[in-house]
C-alpha cells in the first residue's frame, strides 16, 4: 500500500495503490478445465511466515522459568509427559500462546478488511475507534455490571457494534469516503477514550488498577476460558471474511466501479463492517485494546507480497506472528519485568508511524 499517500486525506480516498512492481498473477490448473489464480511471492511469503509461527511457538513453550526441551514438548502434547510438565505447557504457556495466536490473526484480518472498505491505510480498528468502543462496552461490565469472560466478550460485541454503527451512520452522508471514515472514527474514539478514563476515575481502587493493565493490553493469565471463545469467533468469522475477499477486492477499486461489476456494495459493506466489528470485539475481549497489530500487519503484508487486494491469509499470519512475538519478549527478553504485551505493541506501531511519516516528507520534499 502505498505510504506517499498516507497523510493526504482527499488523496486517501482513492484505491490505495500496489507497491511497485507487482507480484505477477500465475494460473494453477485445475481438472475441468478450471484454474486458480496465485501469487508465487504470496504464497513465498505465507510460507516463511507459517516456518516464523511455528519457531516462535517452540520457543515460547520451551523457554522460561522452567525450561523444557522440544521433546519433553512433544511427549505432553501427545499425551503424555509428567504431571509438572503437563501443567507448565497445558495450563500456563500453551493457553497463553494460542489466545495470542488467534487475537493476533483476528487483528489482522480486521485490519485489512477495514483499510480495503475505507481505501484508506489509516482505517484500521484502533484508528477509527471500534477498538476503544469494544473497550468501553467492556469496561462497562467489568466495572458496573461484574461478570466472567463471557459477559465481557458480549460487552465488548455490543460496544463495538454500538461504535461501528455510529461511526458508519456520521461517515455515511454522500458515500462511504475513507478520509471521512477516518476523521470520525478519531472523533468518536477521543470521545470514548474519555468516557474509559471517566468509568475508572469512579470505579474502586483494585476496580480500576486491574481494569487500566486490561486497556494497556496484556495476555497475563490468560488460559482456556479465554482462548476457546477466541477459537469459537475465528472458526465462524474467518470463513465469511473469506467470502467476502471477492467483493472487498472489488471495493477497493471505489464503490462505483464495484457497482457496476454487479457488487451489491451498501450489504456487503455492512457485512465487512459486522465481521470486521466481531473480529475486534473478539480480541478485544479476550486481551483488551492492544494497539497497533491491525494498522500494521495488511501494509506490511502488502509490501512483502507485492500484491493488490485484501491479502486476508497474510494479514492474519502476520498479525498471528507480530503478537506472539511481542508477547513472547514481553515475558523474556525483558525479564524479570513482565510487561504488557500492549506496551511492546505501542513501541513497535510507534516507530512504524514515525517511519511513515519520514517517508513521506522524504518523497514530498
Amino acid at each position: 500500500m502505498s505510504t506517499t499517500k498516507t497523510l493526504d486525506a482527499p488523496s486517501a480516498d482513492r484505491a490505495p495503490a500496489a507497491v511497485p512492481p507487482p507480484s505477477p498473477l500465475r494460473a494453477l490448473p485445475l481438472p475441468g478445465g478450471r484454474s486458480v489464480r496465485w501469487h508465487p511471492r504470496a504464497a513465498l511469503v505465507a510460507a516463511v511466515l507459517l516456518l516464523a509461527l511455528l519457531g516462535t511457538a517452540a520457543w515460547t513453550l520451551t523457554a522460561g522459568d522452567y525450561p523444557l526441551p522440544v521433546r519433553d514438548v512433544l511427549d505432553v502434547l501427545g499425551g503424555g509427559g509428567r504431571r509438572a510438565d503437563r501443567y507448565i505447557v497445558m495450563e500456563v504457556r500453551l493457553p497463553r500462546l494460542l489466545t495470542a495466536l488467534l487475537v493476533g490473526a483476528a487483528l489482522g484480518l480486521a485490519g485489512t478488511l477495514f483499510q480495503t472498505l475505507a481505501r484508506n491505510p489509516l482505517g484500521s480498528p484502533d484508528v477509527i475507534g471500534f477498538t476503544v468502543g469494544s473497550a468501553t462496552g467492556a469496561l462497562t461490565v467489568i466495572l458496573l455490571i461484574g461478570g466472567g469472560a463471557a459477559t465481557v466478550a458480549g460487552g465488548a460485541v455490543v460496544g463495538g457494534l454500538a461504535t461501528s454503527l455510529l461511526v458508519y451512520l456520521l461517515a455515511r452522508r454522500g458515500g462511504t469516503h475513507g478520509y471521512r471514515l477516518v476523521l470520525v472514527g478519531i472523533g468518536v474514539s477521543a470521545l470514548l477514550a474519555s468516557l474509559n478514563s471517566y468509568l475508572i476515575a469512579r470505579a474502586s481502587f483494585g476496580d480500576a488498577q486491574s481494569a487500566t493493565v486490561w486497556l494497556t493490553g496484556s495476555l497475563n493469565a490468560r488460559g482456556w476460558e479465554h482462548c476457546t471463545p477466541m477459537a469459537l469467533a475465528l472458526l465462524l468469522l474467518l470463513p465469511a471474511a473469506v467470502l467476502l475477499g471477492r467483493p472487498l477486492r472489488m471495493l477497493e477499486m471505489g464503490e462505483d466501479t464495484a457497482a457496476s461489476l454487479g457488487v451489491r456494495t451498501e450489504a456487503v459493506q455492512l457485512w465487512l463492517v459486522l465481521v470486521g466489528v466481531g473480529l475486534t470485539a473478539a480480541a478485544t475481549a479476550a486481551a483488551g485494546p492492544v494497539p497497533f497489530v491491525a494498522l500494521i500487519a495488511p501494509q506490511a503484508v502488502r509490501r512483502l507480497t507485492r500484491t493488490t487486494g485484501p491479502n486476508l491469509l497474510g494479514s492474519a499470519l502476520l498479525g498471528a506472528l507480530l503478537l506472539a512475538l511481542s508477547d513472547l519478549a514481553a515475558q523474556r527478553l525483558l525479564a524479570p519485568t513482565q510487561l504488557p504485551v500492549g506496551v511492546l505493541t505501542g513501541v513497535v506501531g510507534g516507530g512504524y508511524l514515525l517511519w511513515l511519516i519520514a517517508r513521506q516528507w522524504r518523497r514530498t520534499a
